[in-house]
């Protein structure tokens, strides 16, 4: 008797639930990136010829302050790399799926407010990016990094630096950019 008046309640409590939206996904394109018909600027590069670059290519994968920074100096794995694809606004992206010449003006002043900085490459996979050297990311030495990024909002570039993948969470810390 108990099992009835429960499953009725819950078969009452579904029927005065409203019905949930069937929203459409995000569209995408075969590659994975989402909104494909949001292109960048015709001056913004291509994948194929990049804009310009960001960071230098670093001598070991952690620089010194990251090293020590480790626990027991030890940072997680990270390999060197070089990834060419859209600076794109990371929260408006996975939030909104905006990229492209459309969206760089918003994209610059979420930036410039301190949203994360992220790169879409030609396959679709979103990397953020970060300035590498950990103290002087730490104590607001590395503002050159933002700053180029955000100048360079909308473009492909083609991106130099350490690339860190925890649990699908895919990162690369760009070096070269203490107090420029």
């Amino acid at each position: 008797m108990k099992t009835i008046a429960v499953c009725v309640a819950v078969l009452g409590m579904m029927a005065t639930m409203p019905a949930q939206e069937n929203k459409p996904p995000a569209k995408s394109s075969p590659t994975g990136i989402l909104h494909p018909e949001m292109k960048v600027g015709p001056d913004a590069g291509s994948y194929q010829k990049p804009m310009g670059e960001l960071g230098e290519k670093p001598e070991h994968a952690w620089s010194s302050t990251t090293v020590a920074a480790g626990v027991n100096a030890k940072p997680l794995p990270g390999k060197a790399t070089k990834v060419t694809g859209e600076i794109i606004d990371l929260s408006c992206y996975l939030q909104l799926g905006k990229h492209g010449e459309k969206h760089v003006a918003c994209g610059k002043k979420c930036l410039t407010n301190g949203q994360p900085i992220g790169l879409l490459a030609s396959n679709g996979t979103v990397y953020m990016l970060m300035a590498e050297e950990h103290d002087p990311r730490r104590d607001g030495q590395t503002e050159g990094f933002r700053k180029a990024a955000t100048d360079h909002m909308g473009h492909i570039m083609e991106v130099t630096g350490t690339e860190s993948n925890v649990h699908g969470y895919r990162a690369i810390y760009v070096q070269g950019y203490v107090n420029k």
